[in-house]
């Protein structure tokens, strides 16, 4: 059995998947299959990853389910992957070429039970530099929240997990008609138990898509089309053993900000906060951030 398998969710993007494929084809390390999760497409992804698999250059799997949005890709994915670790890399990003080597090379010479996996970092496309830079030298391992809410590197970086904690967390149980549950949910709740073995090294790059519309106005939207799915993520938050004080305020802030968006919509299904007293201290500036998010993107 191999080592890693890189999953793909992918939606129409077609286009896309080939420059996923060749960064995949010309790996220096084969210890891996591809499973290309295909989230209702109505493009010609299905006969484009048919004819790679009958190329035969690689292992692929390919799986095709109703469109559900991301977190429901994710529980596809960790519903069949039964290699011992995971990445997902998405349609619109890429490998070096050796970065299957140093997941494998890395695990093998440091990785073990009591760790949930490894942390590489994501290079921009544009710069070829890693994207928020380095991790702080001489750092081997690290608690994934610590990363942000300790300002120990404020960028992105890719995670290869263990896929058997994954499991035991999965599937990630979203709300009908919300697509915005992030698949990061799953990642806290194994991550808040375990460390990461730091790899300062490029695992992904990554080309971020432009469109019509700029990030803030994409989350402000999501905050509005998915607002019980962002309260459950946050309420998730300020349970976390390695959230510090400052940063369960900002999460109660934001909870309270998705309680009262669920409530303009008229949904009455909301996760409930674990923390009351803290949700109340913070239900008034939860309320302005409500009315900003509203003004920026309005119920429609």
């Amino acid at each position: 059995m191999k080592t890693l398998t890189i999953f793909t969710p992918t939606y129409n993007r077609a286009h896309l998947l080939r420059r996923v494929y060749e960064s995949l084809v010309t790996q220096t390390c084969r210890d891996f299959e591809w499973l290309v999760v295909d989230d209702g497409s109505t493009d010609f992804t299905r006969q484009l990853v048919e004819e790679w698999q009958r190329e035969g250059r690689i292992e692929i799997a390919y799986v095709y389910k109703p469109n559900g949005g991301l977190h429901t890709a994710y529980n596809t994915a960790y519903a069949m992957i039964e290699t011992e670790l995971s990445m997902c890399v998405d349609s619109d990003d890429f490998l070096p070429d050796d970065a299957v080597e140093i997941i494998t090379d890395e695990w093998r010479r440091r990785g073990g039970e009591e760790y949930a996996g490894l942390l590489g970092l994501d290079f921009d496309y544009n710069t070829m530099e890693p994207i928020g830079g380095h991790f702080p030298e001489g750092m081997t391992e690290c608690w994934f929240l610590d990363l942000y809410t300790r300002r120990i590197h404020r960028g992105d970086t890719k995670p290869v997990l263990r896929t058997a904690l994954m499991r035991e967390v999965s599937p990630q149980v979203g709300f009908e008609g919300e697509k915005h549950f992030n698949p990061v949910y799953s990642m806290l709740k194994v991550c808040d138990r375990k460390k990461l073995l730091v790899v300062d090294r490029c695992l992904c790059i990554v080309d971020y898509q432009t469109g019509a519309d700029s990030m803030s106005e994409q989350i402000y939207a999501q905050y509005v089309g998915s607002p019980r799915s962002f309260a459950k993520l946050r309420a998730l938050e300020m349970t976390l053993d390695r959230s510090p004080l400052v940063n369960s305020l900002r999460v109660a802030i934001h909870y309270n900000s998705s309680v009262a968006i669920a409530r303009r919509r008229g949904l009455t299904d909301i996760p409930p906060s674990p923390r009351p007293l803290l949700t109340a201290l913070t239900y008034l500036p939860g309320l302005l951030l409500a009315r900003h998010i509203l003004k920026r993107c309005p119920i429609r």
